[in-house]
């Protein structure tokens, strides 16, 4: 869908993944070798499958498929499932937008908020073109993903679109024990959703409420209310005194070791 999207904007180019990457968040191959094939999926277009991640994906398409072509814009999505809140840190969908950021390229990941097996994606269309276009005429912060995720479909029409902060919420998870078929244990990772924010402004306040949230989301990690903190109440400089160590506590009378018995004198 969203190639086909695309192909009203522009020529497209793809670079996608030949399997499941879920999960992945930003890993990127560095032990193994990377492989690149030529893709007849979409009738008329340059498309190739890669053995790799979406961020290999990306690193590819820029250095080695389109080289000295720079693209307007890279999409990726849309995700089977919401990148809301912390979501973002853990998909595969949005680490290639954000690889695209640090690469100097305007980026969107698109996330539809439905996890179900025959989940409906033709409510996206029109969203997914309309914040394109939004992009391609007025721009994207440089170092900046826009990180778009569409309500589930419904009997009611999306209300419309919010720019939104993160909101602070996690998983709640839980590793259930099982066993195979052989009697082997194994984990398999569950849990819910918890929503630790009340804020509106918030892209899960969005989603609740039946709205596109688009957060801008930025590569650079850095929490600077804790640089201020730390500034304030550490003591980093040694004032060049090298720190002492301290003498080991002497050890309580219990813990000391009997006495070796004194030998015998030989006659």
């Amino acid at each position: 869908m969203l190639v086909r999207v695309m192909q009203r904007l522009g020529e497209v180019v793809v670079v996608a993944p030949n399997s499941p990457q879920s999960g992945m968040g930003h890993a990127i191959t560095i032990g193994s070798s990377l492989r690149l094939d030529p893709s007849t999926i979409f009738e008329g277009i340059e498309a190739y499958e890669c053995s790799g991640t979406p961020a290999d994906c990306v690193k590819l398409a820029k250095h080695h498929v389109l080289k000295d072509r720079r693209p307007d814009l890279v999409v990726s999505g849309i995700n089977h499932g919401s990148n809301s809140s912390v979501n973002v840190l853990y998909s595969g969908t949005m680490s290639a937008a954000i690889e695209a950021a640090i690469e100097g390229l305007p980026a969107i990941g698109f996330s539809l908020c439905d996890y179900g097996h025959l989940a409906d994606f033709s409510h996206t269309e029109e969203w997914v073109e309309h914040i394109a276009r939004q992009a391609l005429e007025n721009g994207i912060p440089a170092g900046t993903a826009l990180n778009v995720n569409i309500p589930k479909k419904s009997a009611q029409a999306i209300k419309g679109a919010k720019l939104c902060r993160q909101a602070n919420a996690k998983w709640q998870e839980e590793f259930d024990l099982r066993l195979d078929p052989y009697k082997r244990p194994y984990y398999w990772l569950i849990g819910s959703f918890v929503n630790h924010d009340q804020g509106e402004d918030t892209d899960e306040f969005a989603l609740a409420n039946n709205y596109v949230s688009i957060v801008p989301c930025q590569f650079d990690l850095t929490a600077r209310h804790g640089l201020t903190q730390m500034n304030t109440n550490w003591t980093l400089s040694l004032d060049g005194i090298a720190p002492t160590a301290k003498s080991a506590p002497k050890a309580a009378a219990t813990d000391k070791l009997p006495a070796k018995p004194k030998k015998a004198a030989r006659k």
